[in-house]
């Protein structure tokens, strides 16, 4: 086995809500396949916690369309802060989720319709591609992307998580993970300046540096679901960044981390601490998170933003009659076969 980095699994939202979240993202993303759901104890994120033990509601939500999920996530112990100060773009930390489309105009005309709240219009990206910005009710903002790429075509307005726009404060040290590590080696653009399309975004009237990356076909058990993705580093130019989540523990609101679905984790970990960035979270042999179990760690990049990665070794389908799938020790560049992949959506919830 070799390490595989088979493609953004899902992105972390911490939320004072979940349950009632979701349920905004299912009508505005179709993120309604409900991968699991737990209730317990996060005993293993002190690294990012300060040494507490915290209490949590998690759920993992899939859009059948393809793309990366949501784990929706909420402390239930505390109640969680925002950031303490006006989270600009190039801020440190996890800035916009991007949200594949496979027709970004019906996608604009769908959320308009939803009364979603849309930042502006349809404008271009430095590579030519059309794309949108949109804001959560909990003051989270969405980029939604033209993407032909899908698994299975949905009604629903967008298909789930395309990448991520991080703020970092040194792009070439930030590579040294994204790049490196994450195999986002492919460069679309880098480009200076005030750009046109970040106008309605706060802090959009700044300078910066913006770098698209891309990364070659994955392979891997569920790679054909989660697709391609990007991931955007932003370095602001104008002024020193602030950390997002400054003053503040792992879990409260905003995106809390970007995860990757990998295989291989013994050989990652090894890469990771070689090239400088050792793990701060091991689950060591397997985890249970409810119905499903598997192998979890993080690193975290240069300005300290988590990156978690995942190495699933069970999952429901219909936990009732018994039928799991079992993904230990699988070939580590062997995609599932399609017709398995879609017995997901027998997780679907209906609203």
């Amino acid at each position: 086995m070799k390490k595989n980095i088979c493609g953004i699994q899902q992105i972390g939202i911490g939320l004072k809500d979940a349950r009632v979240a979701w349920k905004w993202y299912r009508k505005t993303f179709g993120m309604d396949i409900n991968v699991l759901e737990d209730t317990a104890v996060a005993k293993l994120m002190l690294h990012y916690t300060n040494g507490q033990e915290c209490e949590r509601y998690a759920a993992i939500a899939l859009n059948m369309e393809g793309g990366g999920g949501f784990e929706v996530w909420q402390h239930t112990g505390i109640t969680p802060k925002p950031p303490v100060f006006d989270v600009r773009m190039g801020d440190c930390g996890i800035f916009i989720c991007k949200m594949k489309t496979r027709n970004i105009k019906r996608a604009y005309k769908m959320h308009k319709e939803q009364n979603a709240e849309v930042i502006g219009d349809i404008t271009k990206t430095p590579d030519g591609r059309e794309h949108y910005f949109l804001k959560d009710p909990y003051n989270n903002i969405f980029e939604v992307v033209e993407e032909p790429d899908y698994f299975k075509k949905e009604k629903s307005p967008t298909g789930g998580v395309y990448g991520a726009v991080i703020g970092v404060s040194d792009i070439e040290k930030a590579r040294e993970v994204y790049s490196d590590i994450l195999n986002y080696d492919e460069v679309v653009y880098d480009e200076t300046g005030v750009f046109a399309d970040w106008a309605m975004i706060p802090g959009g009237e700044q300078k910066y540096r913006r770098v698209l990356l891309k990364h070659k076909p994955r392979s891997g058990s569920f790679s054909k679901l989660l697709g391609p993705g990007q991931i955007e580093l932003v370095q602001a130019l104008d002024r020193e960044p602030g950390r997002i989540f400054k003053d503040r523990i792992w879990g409260e609101l905003g995106f809390i981390h970007i995860c990757f679905d990998v295989k291989g984790m013994n050989l990652l970990e090894k890469e990771c601490t070689e090239k400088g960035y050792p793990f701060t979270v091991n689950s060591a042999d397997s985890f249970d998170m409810g119905e499903a179990a598997g192998q979890f760690s993080y690193i975290s990049d240069p300005d300290g933003t988590p990156i978690e990665f995942v190495e699933a070794h069970k999952l429901p389908v219909i936990k009732k009659l018994g039928w799991y799938m079992n993904l230990k020790g699988r070939d580590a560049e062997k995609s599932l076969p399609g017709w398995m992949i879609k017995t997901m959506q027998l997780k679907r919830i209906k609203d």
